[in-house]
């Protein structure tokens, strides 16, 4: 794989669904400093999706910010995005890497270990790990609890965003279980400050990572 973003030292990957204040709402989080957006909706059929893909991507590259599109390689291609996020059930990862090239993003959800460990013959960019705990964002989904995004963290060759519940309260226990990316939706999408809440994750992050003894 060629050269593309480096999200080796990305920290804070915000998942959203479409939103009328879609710009401005991704502004202030990336002020606040969300450094990985990820644009994620359900609902919303083709056209409108890249519609609203192209805008969330020519926010991101104004600010130097990745830019990922949920499920759909094509119109991630067709947006400019830098990638694109695929789960178990969707688009192949070797489908996505040929619509989008060798140096694009392509990220992977893995819940458990035989994900894990089929991920690592994949050629993925990162890969998520969770949800922590059963989230809402995910129906029917159950919590993965610590140990496998702990697993996950320690064992990938490539960064492990870990979702489910990521509160600025809860990073501290899950950067002691190894945790180095994270990835806030509620936190951020339900914030009446979307800047001031994503500066206490990020400074959450800041304090639990440069808390950690250095290596010998």
């Amino acid at each position: 794989m060629t050269d593309g973003p480096d999200l080796s030292t990305r920290r804070l990957y915000l998942c959203t669904p479409d939103r009328p204040d879609l710009a401005a709402f991704l502004t202030e989080c990336i002020a606040g400093g969300v450094d990985v957006v990820q644009l994620r909706d359900k609902e919303l059929d083709a056209r409108p999706l890249l519609e609203r893909a192209r805008l969330a991507a020519a926010v991101c590259r104004e600010h130097g910010v990745p830019f990922v599109l949920n499920d759909r390689p094509d119109l991630a291609l067709e947006a400019g995005a830098d990638g694109v996020h695929v789960g178990q059930d969707d688009a192949p990862v070797a489908l996505a890497r040929r619509i989008l090239g060798p140096s694009a993003v392509v990220g992977l959800s893995t819940h458990a270990r035989p994900e894990l460990e089929a991920a690592g013959h994949q050629d993925v960019t990162y890969i998520s790990a969770g949800p922590v705990e059963a989230t809402p964002t995910k129906p029917g989904r159950p919590g993965t609890g610590i140990d496998y995004v702990s697993l996950a963290s320690a064992r990938s060759t490539v960064p492990v965003f870990v979702t489910g519940g990521v509160t600025p309260a809860r990073i501290p226990g899950l950067a002691a279980a190894g945790v180095r990316h994270f990835v806030v939706v509620r936190h951020l999408t339900k914030a009446s400050d979307p800047r001031r809440a994503a500066r206490s994750l990020r400074d959450a992050i800041d304090r639990a990572l440069s808390s950690e003894p250095a290596a010998p």
